[in-house]
């Protein structure tokens, strides 16, 4: 998903974040606000990902909401 179209629809994928990853904290969703480096880096800082994991962890996410969200 582009970061165009991810902060676009942030408001309505944020619900499904904060299902997949419970760790992360409504204030931590407002400041990703639809960013992709700082969703990585939020599930790197909340979980210990590496950042390798928290990139596949985002990308396996994004195409289950992609799938949903089209």
């Amino acid at each position: 998903m582009d970061n165009n179209v991810l902060k676009g629809k942030w408001t309505q994928l944020k619900g499904e974040a904060k299902k997949q990853w419970g760790e992360l904290t409504d204030d931590d969703l407002d400041i990703i606000d639809g960013e992709k480096d700082k969703l990585v880096g939020k599930l790197q800082e909340r979980y210990g990902h590496t950042k390798d994991d928290a990139e596949t962890e985002y990308r396996n996410w994004e195409r289950a909401v992609h799938s949903v969200h089209k």
